[in-house]
């Protein structure tokens, strides 16, 4: 239970080496800004015709007197919204990364070169194509396989009682875990660790990345939020990532501004992948 409050204390100290660092931040903000707009739209869409789309599939309800048709299709519209919302966080961290993989970039090499001890930031080697085409690929990995949780835990809401407590706290989780993928791939990539390794480092210590990616999870329900937190997201997450590999991380700011004081632990049985 210790790496909860580890995974955690990274989310925070990401968000502190932003803040230590205006101009990384400034430069962070603009690819959530943008994906933001995107996503906002999609949601009032759905807001607007939500029930109408329902309606469409449920054409077998049509008969059905008042007022269990209105309260099965309001109870449907709202579950379609809340997945929407679901698949939104997950996918935002997602479609945000690929929209800023120069910005992102740019920011972890920058934590790395700050706590590394030779001041040294490991880089892929790779042109900017192939990098945007693995970030994009990987990412539609990871999409799908939150969707097919999403799909699960949509199943499980009608679960009574179950669905409705244990359901939710469940898909923080599972987010949280798909969000802190998102994020340590940037820094990750760089390494060149796969998909499948990278996976298999971060169930090696799940409690870990609970700490760093739930409370992300939640916070990004908070309009705005996820927007203003990515830039120190990424930067916690490259923190992060350096422990999961057993990396070195240097005490003292590299720059004199105070980088972040942490002690490296080696990884737990994160050289196979589960």
């Amino acid at each position: 239970m210790r790496d909860l409050g580890v995974g955690f204390r990274y989310l925070l100290k990401g968000q502190r080496w932003v803040a230590r660092h205006g101009k990384s931040y400034g430069f962070g903000l603009l690819p959530g800004l943008i994906t933001l707009v995107l996503y906002a739209a999609a949601l009032v869409a759905l807001a607007l015709w939500g029930e109408d789309a329902v309606a469409w599939a449920t054409p077998f309800a049509d008969g059905w007197s008042s007022p269990w048709l209105g309260l099965f299709r309001g109870f449907l519209t709202a579950v379609l919204f809340a997945l929407a919302l679901l698949l939104s966080v997950v996918t935002f961290t997602a479609v945000t990364l690929l929209v800023g993989q120069p910005f992102y970039e740019n920011l972890s090499e920058k934590v790395d070169r700050d706590v590394s001890p030779d001041g040294h930031a490991p880089e892929s080697g790779l042109p900017l194509w192939r990098e945007l085409w693995i970030s994009a690929r990987d990412s539609l990995r990871i999409v799908l396989r939150a969707a097919l949780w999403g799909v699960l835990l949509f199943a499980c809401g009608f679960i009574p009682v179950v669905g409705q407590t244990a359901v939710p706290v469940i898909g923080f989780f599972v987010t949280g875990f798909f969000l802190t993928e998102e994020l340590t791939a940037v820094a990750l990539q760089r390494r060149s660790v796969e998909l499948r390794t990278r996976l298999g480092l971060l169930r090696s210590r799940k409690t870990l990345v609970w700490g760093f990616g739930t409370p992300l999870a939640v916070a990004f329900l908070i309009p705005f939020v996820a927007v203003f937190l990515m830039p120190g997201a990424v930067a916690g997450a490259t923190l992060m990532a350096r422990e999961l590999l057993g990396e070195e991380i240097r005490e003292d700011g590299g720059e004199g501004e105070g980088a972040v004081t942490t002690l490296p632990q080696p990884p737990s049985g994160s050289s196979s992948p589960a």
